[in-house]
């Protein structure tokens, strides 16, 4: 199965939006700088980058410009509408189902946000989870937002400083509660997952010294979405973000934590004589079928089965048969300096 891989950050905030400070084409550059395909900005509250004219491809680097709904809970990512969703950050008593609802009105797709997020009492980071899970109709949710992870080892003054010269040394990636979820959720249906960067360039005090946290071209070497589509994209704006968006929402993606190895290369499928799939696929079993994962550099590959191991191995490739329905997922973890760290998480295939 020829696909083309792209690589891409979901989720960050530029200074068109209240808590951003960076301006979008300072962005580009530091994402031109970093190798990345796509980026999709997710400011409060506002579409104003896209009035700006800056949504579409800027040199190598196509921009998809949404929003991020963001009452004081249950924070939404919104992707391919025309109009904001406005709605008071400080209001706690709001319906998330009402703009899951909008933004399917208006033709786009949406993510639950950094679902687990607990945010750090030692900084004064709030918490920001999603709380109401009676709602239906989203896309997807993200799996790994690296603001979640990062700020969770954040437990006094000496790891805060380790984290902050080191974080790709002390991420543990997607929290336990939100892949369990995720696992359960998918067996019930389709929720694409999603990494997340969640960053903002925040100016912060330390020691009397003001730092960023993180500068973008420094944050764009960590967690990233990879989409896989059919074809290659043209080079025409908004041809290529339907594209991107139609990807994605059919869950053709794997996120993966880029810093110590880039993760182009990984593959999924799972086929039998008759038919082939990929991430996000649905496959009609009828007899065995082999799920084949091939990863870029030696690993442990571990492939799930509606949220339990089904088997795991360490190598650059792993073949299992496949006899009963189930969802099933890849994680690959990445020997570095003597420990294996959280690398690559895909979507699962639906075998029906």
């Amino acid at each position: 199965m020829k696909l083309y891989d792209y690589s891409g950050v979901i989720h960050f905030h530029s200074s068109y939006s209240f808590d951003g400070r960076v301006p979008v084409e300072e962005i580009i550059k530091a994402a031109d700088k970093n190798g990345v395909d796509f980026l999709m900005l997710t400011d409060h509250s506002t579409l104003g980058a896209r009035r700006a004219g800056l949504e579409g491809w800027n040199g190598g680097i196509l921009l998809v410009v949404g929003q991020e709904v963001s009452p004081r809970f249950n924070h939404y990512l919104a992707f391919g509408i025309n109009e904001e969703l406005i709605i008071d950050e400080t209001d706690t008593a709001s319906n998330p189902q009402g703009w899951i609802d909008k933004v399917k009105e208006l033709g786009g797709i949406g993510f639950i946000a950094h679902p687990d997020h607990e945010g750090t009492e030692m900084f004064h980071v709030k918490h920001f989870p999603w709380r109401d899970w009676s709602v239906s109709g989203y896309t997807g949710m993200g799996v790994w937002d690296f603001m979640t992870d990062w700020q969770s080892t954040l437990k006094g003054l000496p790891s805060a400083l380790a984290g902050y010269l080191f974080p790709a040394y002390v991420l543990n990636g997607p929290r336990n509660i939100t892949l369990k979820r995720w696992d359960y959720l998918n067996r019930n249906g389709r929720v694409v997952g999603i990494g997340e960067l969640d960053n903002h360039d925040t100016p912060r005090k330390i020691f009397g010294l003001t730092i960023s946290i993180f500068p973008f071209k420094r944050a764009f070497r960590f967690i990233r979405t990879h989409l896989l589509l059919d074809n290659p994209l043209s080079g025409e704006g908004e041809g290529d973000i339907d594209t991107l968006l139609k990807g994605l929402k059919n869950g053709r993606a794997y996120i993966a934590m880029e810093y110590f190895r880039a993760a182009k290369g990984f593959s999924l499928s799972l086929s039998d004589e008759d038919d082939e799939v990929t991430m996000g696929d649905e496959f009609s079993l009828k007899g065995d079928a082999l799920l084949d994962v091939k990863i870029p550099e030696r690993g442990k590959i571990r492939i799930m089965q509606d949220g339990d191991v089904f088997a795991e191995t360490i190598d650059k490739e792993i073949t299992c048969k496949i006899s009963r329905k189930g969802v099933y997922r890849a994680e690959v973890y990445l020997k570095v300096r003597g420990k294996y760290r959280p690398w690559i998480f895909s979507n699962p295939v639906y075998v029906r």
